[in-house]
């Protein structure tokens, strides 16, 4: 009678939800509230999404504008490493006044919502440059002192228009000595407020940037590269007020909207929690079951049968889910601003929330093929990427430390680290080639042995092999398919139990299993 039951209870757990509805008329409640949950899931992200859109666009284009308004000059095109450059030293003292003179008129002159922080220290001014020292190239001789010291000067918003503003740009902190200045940081910050929104129907928000222009000469190459650095901290703002009924009734609807994701998401945790239970006692009772009567031990395969790793996804994106909708809902009432923390919780549980559907193809023995090919070839794959991982890597140390000096993508090891991934996957491939400065021709040389070899190996060779793994894998699953996967201890145990207790006549059937 143990035996039977026990063989009943497992029979039972490896069955999917509408056969389990078919033996014991259990509606299959994971299943349907697994599929209310994408909808309101994939619906969440959407909603939060034209909302982060907004926020995203409106940091752009207060970037864009503050970049016409400081910069002297400015073409709205930026070089490579998002930098602008000047080429004398009167161009040098025209950019620096000229941030100046337009953070002084920033009111009479800007098109947007913006600014002074009072409560700062408004506009700051450092130079940092060697000590004293003498410098004659044309006869070769230098004489300085590597040290660095740093000055700064400070203007608040309300005296800019005084006299002591004046005393201050006339002063000799302006007398810039350029072979031994390494860099000009000039620093503000202003505040801002989106009113974008409220045609979105949302409350607006409150910015604070925190601008940052420097002025680069360590090459000390006749070029000066000036680069602008915007950062945006979204702030919650201390007193406001918007009058209009329907900016407050459509957020008390996605409020709810939000608070129906969480409940959900609390129900599919406790279940999926109590089915995960309930298969670590089945586990228990089958092990123990097989060591008193069999005398030996279940082996380890058969033990994690009965971990359905499924249900551990769908606990931690509703875990996920259920933080980053707290985290939404507070940002919606306009207490929080953590709008990365909240996007990036939202958009990972909804990746495994979809990635968790593939569980209910698999019932299926023709979408089933993915899941066991993946399942089939992961440690191999794994094994694999860890040997081909450590030629990849040589040969990024290697381009970087020969090649960096003549080409534009190998100059830091991430960017080369990036060319050789796009190389293997065929991308910019004649560029990679054409972009090597001729300047070396024993570097020259290098290069193009270098890139073949490289191409060759990784291209014909390791990908072939790694794509042949896989195909390995795919094969051993299609013969197990036909001709039977291979008999576990778990599966030889059930083999001989019938189903006759299930056999039921089928009346009804939700519409869920029809489908």
């Amino acid at each position: 009678l143990k035996e039977a039951a026990l063989k009943e209870d497992l029979k039972f757990y490896f069955m999917n939800p509408c056969e389990k509805y078919r033996a014991r008329r259990q509606i299959p409640w994971k299943l349907a509230l697994q599929i209310l949950k994408i909808l309101m899931v994939t619906t969440q992200l959407i909603f939060f999404g034209l909302s982060n859109q907004l926020v995203v666009s409106f940091k752009e284009e207060n970037t864009i504008a503050f970049k016409h308004l400081f910069l002297k000059g400015y073409s709205g095109v930026d070089e490579d490493d998002y930098s602008c450059s000047i080429y004398t030293q009167q161009d040098a003292y025209d950019s620096i006044f000229y941030v100046i003179n337009q953070y002084k008129q920033l009111k009479n002159i800007s098109l947007g919502t913006l600014g002074y922080d009072h409560e700062g220290s408004g506009l700051k001014i450092c130079k940092q440059q060697y000590k004293k020292g003498t410098m004659l190239p044309s006869n070769d001789t230098l004489n300085i002192d590597v040290s660095t010291e740093t000055e700064c000067i400070f203007f608040k918003p309300q005296e800019l228009a005084g006299k002591k503003a004046e005393l201050k740009l006339n002063s000799s902190f302006f007398n810039l000595e350029f072979y031994r200045l390494i860099q000009v940081e000039i620093s503000f910050k202003l505040k801002g407020i989106a009113l974008q929104t409220i045609h979105a129907r949302e409350l607006p928000d409150c910015y604070a940037f925190q601008n940052t222009i420097t002025f680069n000469n360590r090459a000390h190459s006749g070029k000066i590269k000036i680069y602008f650095d915007s950062d945006t901290d979204i702030q919650e703002c201390k007193d406001w007020h918007v009058f209009g009924s329907v900016l407050q009734k459509n957020t008390q609807y996605i409020l709810v909207f939000d608070g129906f994701v969480i409940l959900s998401c609390f129900a599919s945790l406790i279940l999926c929690t109590r089915s995960i239970v309930l298969a670590l006692r089945l586990q228990k009772r089958f092990v123990n079951f097989f060591l008193e009567k069999y005398k030996r031990h279940v082996c380890h395969a058969d033990r994690l049968e009965f971990i359905n790793g499924w249900y551990v996804l769908v606990i931690v994106s509703d875990v996920m889910t259920i933080i980053g909708s707290i985290l939404k809902m507070e940002i919606k009432a306009k207490n929080l601003t953590s709008y990365d923390v909240c996007s990036i919780l939202l958009g990972t549980s909804t990746l495994f929330v979809w990635v968790g559907v593939i569980r209910y193809l698999g019932y299926f023995q023709t979408y089933n093929v993915l899941i066991l090919t993946m399942q089939a070839s992961l440690p191999k794959v794994l094994r694999f990427c860890c040997c081909a991982g450590m030629i990849y890597l040589g040969y990024t140390f290697c381009g970087w430390i020969v090649l960096g000096p003549y080409h534009e993508k190998f100059e830091d090891l991430n960017t080369v680290a990036e060319c050789l991934f796009s190389l293997v996957n065929g991308d910019d491939m004649f560029a990679t080639f054409a972009q090597i400065q001729q300047k070396s021709t024993l570097v020259w040389l290098f290069s193009r042995l270098y890139l073949y070899s490289f191409i060759s190996l990784f291209i014909y060779m390791i990908l072939s092999l790694f794509i042949a793994l896989i195909t390995d894998s795919y094969d051993t699953i299609k013969k197990y398919q036909q001709s039977g996967f291979p008999v576990t201890d778990l599966h030889e145990f059930l083999k001989d139990h019938g189903s006759v207790g299930y056999r039921k006549e089928q009346t009804s059937m939700p519409f869920i299993c029809c489908c």
